[in-house]
């Protein structure tokens, strides 16, 4: 053998193994994952027996700020709580709305006794007369 067979010979790729392929399997079509519901605040606590309430959405008038309206949505169990607390009406939407206006007028209260409080008046009908020395009269 030739120096040249030789070379020849060492730069011959080897044919490659032939390997043979296993019939393929039909894949099972994909089943989707079952989604997951969430449940809602609302559904939890009715599912505890609990009170709930909460405020869905808030509409003002873009012409006037200071009014607007509140969606509100709750459970049986609030309502049941709102009636063993004396509220009474036609319908649960009729009870809902006595508390809720009962809420506004509270919070109106405590922010005028709060200004009243900060912002003292005089007593109307009281005169008060410097009589000098740190000193006054009030009569």
């Amino acid at each position: 053998m030739s120096l040249l067979d030789r070379l020849l010979k060492k730069n011959t790729p080897e044919p490659a193994p032939v390997i043979e392929e296993k019939p393929k399997t039909p894949k099972k079509p994909r089943q989707p994952k079952p989604a997951v519901v969430k449940k809602t605040d609302k559904e939890l606590a009715t599912e505890r027996g609990e009170p709930w309430v909460s405020i869905l959405k808030v509409d003002l008038d873009p012409e006037n700020i200071g009014t607007g309206s509140f969606e509100l949505d709750w459970n049986d169990f609030f309502v049941a709580k709102l009636i063993r607390s004396g509220y009474k009406g036609k319908d649960d939407a009729q009870i809902v709305d006595q508390w809720f206006q009962d809420v506004c007028r509270n919070v109106v209260l405590e922010t005028f006794e709060q200004y009243e409080a900060n912002n003292p008046r005089p007593i109307s009908g009281v005169r008060r007369r410097d009589i000098g020395d740190g000193r006054s009269e009030v009569s």
